[in-house]
């Protein structure tokens, strides 16, 4: 099943997504599970939060990798969204 997971950063944390930015892809390279990913950007080409579409069993499954990404784990996000998301296009 997928799941979409949606995070904005906190204000003023662009660092803390910088200084874990490699950790972060390692995690998603080692899990296996995402589909596609990206960051959403500012009006300033800053990235300022994550789009990542999980394939996953469950909730609870798409939860936990939200939970154990290094960048929750470091504090980065002011917001975090899960929802069951239906590929149609692409």
């Amino acid at each position: 099943m997928r799941f979409a997971l949606m995070t904005t950063d906190k204000p003023g944390a662009l660092q803390v997504r910088l200084d874990n930015r490699d950790a972060h892809l390692a995690y998603i390279a080692d899990t296996g599970v995402v589909e596609m990913a990206g960051p959403f950007l500012d009006d300033s080409d800053q990235m300022c939060g994550s789009l990542i579409v999980l394939e996953v069993a469950d909730l609870a499954a798409a939860q936990a990798w939200a939970d154990n990404d290094p960048y929750a784990i470091a504090g980065l996000f002011s917001d975090v969204r899960i929802q069951a998301w239906k590929k149609v296009v692409g």
